[in-house]
């Protein structure tokens, strides 16, 4: 999976978008993990979501029932937009969690 469009996703920049995540939702900025854990978990919900409609509408458009071929072409760069950022996210996360368990105590 090529995730090179994704360039500029640095420590400052997820920092920035967790706290706008989380005032968006109501919670003050860095209240706990679980808050962190559960807007993750609700990107993964996303990108399920826009990669349902993407096949969706490739079925659709085999099927001679959709009209548009752009249709489906933006559903398809949606769901692949999204699969892109929620693996870039994951690697992160999981990047920061060897290091977490690499810490000396």
């Amino acid at each position: 999976m090529d995730v090179s469009m994704l360039t500029g996703i640095t420590p400052d920049y997820m920092t920035i978008v967790s706290e706008n995540t989380l005032l968006g939702s109501g919670k003050a900025a860095g209240d706990d993990f679980a808050t962190v854990l559960s807007a993750a978990m609700d990107l993964v919900g996303e990108t399920n979501t826009l990669q349902n409609q993407a096949q969706a509408a490739e079925m659709q458009f085999a099927l001679g029932l959709a009209d548009n071929p752009h249709d489906m072409q933006i559903a398809a760069s949606k769901a692949l937009s999204a699969v892109q950022y929620t693996t870039a996210v994951k690697d992160k996360i999981l990047e920061a969690y060897r290091e977490l368990m690499n810490m000396q105590i």
